[in-house]
């Protein structure tokens, strides 16, 4: 019962779906319980991702052709984005103006606290969406079923890369005004186990309408992005923020869309 309050928990912090009244009450909270949520961060790429991959099968069969997988795109899009309440391209956006906006670590963390956004955040944001509506169309191209379980696939293992920063690279963002500050505490190895366990099957649905050299090489490019931002945060703030983890896993996103829509 303990891992179902959890993974409700997870729904409650990264996504708008309403964990109310006598639900929550069951639920409950503790920063312990927060901190044993991310591992559930996998989980509710099912979620997004079966959300996303649903309206994108929808609106491409209805809409054949390039323009229809386009109009896929972008509303499939549309939908994670009202889930999640843009909680990752928030994040995506807040970093590249904290990295782009100033080259000192204490300026660059002042940046990202800022909700409103600059140009190196419109900026980032638009070359990612146009770059993932153009990767998803191009998807669509090898079929709606290849397209939809990619979606699906790309939601759940790019929300698993976040927890390795989590696991190894000190948080360096605002712990007293943080009210996430216990979701990015060093997880557990019994958490990134239960993040694993969510994250495999994913891995099993891409085989079932991508080749294995192109999965393998998909979840490859995930480690590799990830291993990048890594590397970039401990370069220029010597550890990672909140910001930081929704950020990768938009890169990481894209990594997979890239390397599965590539027919060499």
């Amino acid at each position: 019962m303990s891992g179902i309050r959890h993974f409700l928990l997870a729904l409650q912090f990264f996504t708008r779906v309403p964990v109310t009244g006598a639900l929550a009450e069951w639920v409950g909270f503790s920063p312990q319980m927060l901190r044993a949520s991310a591992a559930h961060l996998p989980g509710i790429g099912w979620l997004a991702g079966g959300v996303a991959a649903l309206v994108f099968a929808g609106v491409a069969w209805g809409l054949p052709g390039t323009a229809g997988a386009l109009a896929a795109a972008v509303l499939s899009t549309v939908a994670t984005v009202m889930l999640t309440g843009a909680f990752h391209e928030d994040g995506l956006a807040d970093v590249a103006d904290g990295l782009g906006g100033s080259a000192s670590r204490e300026r660059a963390l002042e940046i990202m606290k800022d909700s409103r956004i600059g140009a190196f955040g419109a900026v980032a944001l638009v070359l990612a969406l146009g770059l993932k509506f153009a990767l998803l169309a191009a998807l669509a191209g090898q079929g709606l079923q290849a397209a939809a379980i990619a979606i699906v696939g790309a939601h759940v293992l790019s929300r698993l890369m976040p927890l390795f920063l989590i696991r190894w690279l000190p948080y360096v963002g605002d712990s007293g005004a943080s009210k996430a500050k216990p979701l990015v505490d060093a997880i557990s190895p019994g958490a990134l186990l239960i993040a694993f366990v969510w994250a495999l099957p994913a891995v099993f649905l891409l085989l079932q309408a991508h080749d294995a050299a192109h999965v393998g090489a998909a979840v490859l490019a995930a480690v590799l992005a990830a291993g990048w931002m890594a590397r970039l945060f401990m370069r220029r703030l010597q550890g990672f923020t909140g910001d930081g983890l929704g950020a990768t896993q938009q890169v990481c996103e894209l990594a997979i869309y890239l390397v599965l829509a590539w027919k060499a």
